[in-house]
């Protein structure tokens, strides 16, 4: 399970999270709460231990008193099937519930695939709920053409292997990262929501702006404080390959062989459940 980074709990209204094929964990319609956060961590009580397997993994609450009528509080606790596959009943700002999901230890990761080796990232659905929702729309589409690298800097003398800036050292160009986009042709983007997550790291993924564009970082910009979106992180045994990429010559045939991504499925890293990979 993610750990929570703030006290305020991050989710998305106006989308109702299923679980076809599967009963609630506990039923709405005798499990009462106050508000979306308190459903929340009704949820995320039901993992085991500190990131541990988790018994609930989405959850569902009707927070809206006038058009929710008598099922206003209702939270429904539920198990997916799949985590990175949740069974989205509806969406819109029609919608009266507030949904989000729970991955326990060895879920909620994709990997971005890649002929240098797959780029494990770890999503952040805490503090980052628009943004990894955005993520498994993606992964059900089972491809992401257009989705592309364009951009590639490396640490040069300004950081350590480890990120850490060194001390008097300019603080860029160049930047330490490599930039691209996660945009799949025949899509209409919509932009995402600025959402309050850590500061830049060594191995952070996130968008420029409301997105499309997206960059992992190489190092540690603590001077960026949170000016982007952080939705995920490379594992730190993969730093090696966006290390390597960064490195490559800026030759453009190069970069379109690089990204020409689609989806398809993998295994969850560390355990034998299906997990979502983009692939060259």
């Amino acid at each position: 399970m993610v750990k929570i980074r703030r006290e305020k709990e991050n989710v998305v209204e106006g989308l109702s999270i299923w679980s076809s094929g599967v009963d609630a964990v506990k039923w709405g319609s005798e499990f009462k709460l106050n508000s979306s956060e308190d459903c929340c961590r009704a949820c995320k009580a039901l993992c085991r231990g500190d990131d541990g397997p988790c018994l609930c993994d989405s959850w569902v609450f009707c927070g809206f008193r006038e058009s929710c009528g008598p099922r206003f509080g209702e939270c429904w606790l539920k198990k997916q099937k799949d985590t990175l596959e949740p069974d989205r009943r509806d969406s819109g700002d029609q919608v009266i519930w507030t949904s989000g999901i729970v991955f326990g230890k060895g879920q909620g990761i994709v990997g971005l695939e890649t002929q240098y080796g797959i780029l494990h990232i770890k999503l952040y659905p805490d503090c980052a709920p628009h943004s990894v929702a955005y993520i498994l729309e993606l992964l059900a589409l089972r491809h992401c053409a257009g989705c592309q690298f364009y951009r590639a800097e490396n640490r040069s003398s300004s950081w350590d292997s480890k990120g850490n800036h060194i001390e008097n050292a300019p603080f860029g160009p160049p930047y330490a990262l490599i930039q691209g986009t996660l945009e799949a042709h025949g899509t209409i983007f919509k932009d995402i929501p600025t959402e309050v997550c850590p500061t830049i790291r060594r191995g952070s993924v996130a968008w420029v702006g409301p997105g499309p564009e997206f960059f992992i970082s190489l190092a540690n910009h603590n001077e960026w404080k949170k000016a982007y979106t952080v939705f995920g992180s490379v594992l730190p045994e993969d730093m090696e390959i966006a290390e390597k990429i960064a490195q490559l010559p800026t030759k453009p045939e190069l970069w379109n062989i690089l990204m020409s991504l689609f989806w398809r499925h993998l295994f969850h890293y560390g355990s034998g459940e299906s997990k979502g990979v983009m692939q060259t």
